[in-house]
């Protein structure tokens, strides 16, 4: 019997992609470096931040040092705009009441920053009582390591065994298996049906009142 779920939270909870792009795009002509379509984003976020930031950059300029200047410019920048044309995605507030009201324990798992994702979770799920909300720690490393899976399994003192995780990418069907979580991959984020089947989701679901289905009929 499910007890618990973890989501991710870009491109499962919230579409933040026009924030992400808007704001990487900024911080490119500051450095006068090429800007990027908004669906060139859809691959280069999932892996944190930093992450995005190396793969929005030009090769050329892809130092160690040029990455953390540009990322730390970043940083202040989306801190100020993170919910100009961010949202929930269609559904997904009345998915989180439902598995609330059914008592179901709710955690995020991100490999956005650890403090940025207070503000957003406040902002956007007043109603919802998240059992545990963890984005990207120093020190820790990012998904698809597990550790923040157990972070959160460890806050709640839920067995992996009732615990399933919601992602719409590889980087999150690995976290999930690296985690020892059957993973449902969902399509309404920033990757496809042919990138979820490949990394191996147990589920692929279209709409988030899916969800509930796989919460009530998984053993």
């Amino acid at each position: 019997m499910i007890k618990q779920i973890i989501f991710d939270l870009d491109g499962t909870l919230l579409n933040s992609l026009e924030d992400l792009a808007d704001c990487t795009n900024y911080i490119l002509r500051k450095y006068q470096y090429p800007e990027h379509p908004l669906d060139a984003y859809k691959y280069f976020v999932g892996d944190g931040i930093r992450k995005l930031i190396e793969r929005a950059i030009p090769e050329n300029v892809r130092t160690s040092e040029n990455i953390t200047l540009v990322f730390n410019d970043f940083i202040d920048y989306y801190s100020i705009h993170k919910t100009d044309k961010t949202a929930p995605y269609p559904g997904i507030i009345e998915t989180l009441e439902f598995l609330q009201n059914q008592k179901i324990a709710i955690g995020v798992a991100s490999n956005k920053a650890d403090h940025l994702m207070y503000p957003l979770m406040q902002h956007y799920f007043p109603t919802i009582l998240f059992a545990a909300i963890l984005g990207k720690r120093e020190g820790i490393a990012e998904k698809p390591n597990p550790q923040i899976i157990f972070d959160i399994m460890a806050k709640t003192g839920i067995a992996q065994s009732q615990t399933i995780y919601a992602g719409d990418t590889a980087t999150d069907v690995a976290t999930a298996k690296n985690s020892g979580l059957r993973c449902i991959g969902v399509l309404w984020g920033f990757r496809d049906r042919n990138e979820l089947t490949k990394a191996g989701a147990d589920y692929i679901i279209e709409n988030p009142l899916e969800l509930i289905d796989i919460i009530h009929t998984a053993e």
